[in-house]
């Protein structure tokens, strides 16, 4: 491969729609020039650049967003895989803590603390896709076992 092209995105249900989701938001086709792996590269947090950041700080407006624009694709593939609308719920405090939810009905199917906010990423998009689809599988198994709850 030419080491001027970007490396193609794993195939895989999260990433792609993480880069949906991100697009969603350009609503005056800023980035449509822009590839899809230079989009996403910001999720991406390699050993050098998490090192670089201070272990304790607020986060900025754009680490929040992409904390947002990572669960609201989660949210998104537990849509497709179960048929099921699902709220992401985000409180979050200035520093950098807080909890996420994401609501099926009346049902919560996903429940995480969130730290550390400022460094928010993942070491490869592979470990992305990896953490998106557990949540996804893990979901997806909550509201299979409650579907009372998921339809209320």
């Amino acid at each position: 491969m030419d080491a001027s092209m970007p490396a193609p995105l794993p195939d895989d249900p999260m990433v792609v729609e993480l880069v949906r989701v991100i697009r969603a938001q350009d609503t005056h086709g800023v980035w449509d020039g822009i590839a899809d792996a230079e989009l996403i590269a910001p999720f991406v947090l390699t050993r050098e650049r998490r090192d670089a950041l201070p272990l304790i700080a607020d986060p900025s407006p754009k680490d929040i967003w992409r904390v947002e624009m990572f669960y609201a694709a989660v949210a998104l593939v537990i849509e497709r895989r179960t048929g099921h609308a699902v709220a992401p719920v985000m409180s979050l405090h200035p520093e950098g803590w807080g909890r996420l939810v994401l609501i099926v009905g009346r049902l919560v199917a996903v429940s995480l603390s969130l730290r550390d906010v400022h460094r928010f990423g993942f070491p490869s998009l592979e470990k992305l896709a990896e953490k998106g689809n557990r949540l996804v599988d893990d979901a997806a198994a909550t509201i299979n076992r409650f579907p009372d709850a998921a339809t209320a």
